[in-house]
């Protein structure tokens, strides 16, 4: 498939080389290669070779030829999603906890197949969310930019940030950041732990407020993305999130994860632009107990 990309350089931006500004929108060293020889990359409506500039206002073209996808399309499930933002290249939905994220092998009741029903098409995995957790989950329109929001991913561009109530059974720091290496738990398959020989693992918390009943409202930063890593790293300092079945000792039958992804940040693809998402409180399952 072919794909077509266009922007106007931002005003407030100073003067960059054209390979320069590929870099910054993170293109896939394979695709800047692509662009010059094929001379898919225009400006102003003329090629530019990589080390002529490129100003303010300009107006920026790309083509993209044979984007392949090696995701399969996923049934679709008869569900439309809560979608809470959507661009030509990205959709933000509201999932609910209790769902999966995609599906295993013939499944049709994940996020992902929502997703599909409400585009039409398959949609593409860009980050999961734990199947209890509920909140914004960030979904490709399109294999092109995939390898960008991985590389966002990877260079901390972008961002998650999520909203817990916790049991607060030892007193801690009202913000603070957990780096405590987690691994599998191998007396439970389901669960991870922390472990020496985990892989490190970095949790940025803050205390939003406190409860009379020894909880807490906090809001959380992931630096990493290891699975089950926030419920992890919390019941690591004695404050596990209320409603954890595997996590908090205290779990009662009846109660929910109150974990929820709340904003999400980040640069769009193939723009220079930046963009942040934020779940309207009436949204968040946590915030209404």
């Amino acid at each position: 498939m072919s794909y077509y990309f266009t922007f106007n350089f931002p005003e407030n931006l100073n003067p960059c080389s054209v390979n320069d500004l590929l870099r910054q929108l993170l293109i896939p060293r394979k695709w800047r290669h692509f662009l010059r020889v094929e001379q898919k990359v225009l400006i102003n409506g003329s090629y530019y070779h990589f080390n002529q500039k490129v100003s303010p206002n300009d107006k920026v073209e790309l083509w993209l030829d044979h984007v392949e996808s090696k995701q399969h399309i996923y049934p679709e499930s008869g569900k439309i999603p809560e979608v809470i933002y959507e661009n030509d290249n990205l959709l933000i939905i509201n999932k609910p906890a209790g769902q999966k994220t995609h599906p295993n092998l013939k499944e049709a009741n994940t996020a992902l197949n929502d997703c599909a029903t409400y585009l039409g098409f398959s949609p593409f995995i860009v980050h999961r969310l734990d199947m209890l957790t509920s909140g914004l989950l960030l979904v490709a329109k399109n294999p092109a930019v995939v390898p960008i929001l991985n590389r966002e991913l990877t260079a901390k561009i972008f961002h998650r940030e999520y909203l817990a109530v916790i049991n607060v059974n030892e007193p801690i720091a009202n913000r603070g950041t957990i780096d405590l290496p987690i691994g599998q738990d191998p007396l439970d398959q389901r669960k991870r732990k922390v472990t020496g020989t985990g892989i490190k693992s970095i949790t940025h918390y803050q205390i939003v407020k406190y409860f009379d009943n020894n909880t807490a409202l906090v809001k959380l930063e992931l630096e990493t993305g290891r699975t089950h890593q926030i419920r992890v790293h919390l019941a690591a300092i004695d404050c596990p999130i209320v409603g954890d079945p595997l996590y908090n000792p205290n779990f009662k039958n009846e109660q929910f994860l109150h974990l929820t992804a709340y904003q999400i940040s980040l640069q769009k693809p193939f723009t220079l632009d930046k963009l942040k998402v934020k779940l309207p409180d009436k949204n968040i399952p946590l915030l209404q107990n």
